[in-house]
């Protein structure tokens, strides 16, 4: 048993950490599913990029308290460097779907492609598996978290699929000069959904990391 294993156990624990991790994880689920509304055509994207960029300001402002209590604690519930990643893969998630939507406003997707809806509603539906894994921490449930992870790697794997065939769809129209775009538009069309695209996949990338990181605490904590 290390020197912090034994002040964890001395001393009392600081559980408001746990509060951060947790509304972090609130506040990425409900920034997607914004974006989600957007991909159902519920709300236009200047709106939807308005209440992403009001989403990712709280996730900061709560990744900044997270990392000026770690300055100033000296026993934490646990070790601060996996509280520390698991706060910056968080605001991670935020981060890539602010930045799909606002390169929806800024290269003029008023609606997003099937593959951006099919990839938006798994952000979802992984943000919504996050939200609900994260309390476990606090819990000890590492059982729990490890089928948890194992669930959003599937996840992952999904959405890199997607990501994948529109991919390959968009450059074989480009190359082969799809019926719809010829030219200088083609590159243009091809520029900006590449964009969006690989925004919304980075934000399943996020995830993922995060499963990695939770299973790695279960492993470690179990």
């Amino acid at each position: 048993m290390g020197l912090q294993d034994i002040l964890r156990f001395l001393l009392p624990k600081e559980d408001h950490f746990y509060d951060f991790l947790e509304k972090q994880a609130e506040v990425a689920h409900q920034g997607a599913l914004a974006l989600a509304a957007f991909a159902n055509d519920e709300v236009g994207a200047a709106e939807t990029a308005t209440r992403l960029r009001d989403a990712e300001h709280e996730g900061d402002r709560l990744e900044h308290q997270m990392e000026e209590a770690l300055s100033l604690t000296f026993v934490t519930p646990i070790d601060r460097e996996d509280l520390h990643r698991l706060s910056s893969e968080l605001d991670s998630i935020l981060d890539s779907t602010n930045h799909a939507v606002q390169a929806c406003v800024m290269m003029g997707v008023a609606q997003p492609t099937e593959p951006m809806r099919k990839l938006a509603r798994l952000i979802a539906t992984c943000t919504e598996r996050v939200a609900a894994t994260v309390p476990k921490l606090r819990r000890h449930d590492y059982a729990a978290i490890v089928e948890d992870a194992r669930d959003l790697r599937k996840l992952e794997k999904e959405g890199d699929v997607i990501f994948r065939e529109a991919i390959r769809d968009l450059f074989s129209e480009a190359v082969g000069g799809g019926p719809a775009h010829t030219g200088a538009a083609d590159a243009r069309v091809l520029i900006r959904e590449k964009t969006v695209l690989q925004d919304l996949e980075d934000a399943i990338d996020a995830c993922d990391e995060i499963a990695d990181t939770l299973t790695n605490l279960a492993i470690k904590h179990g």
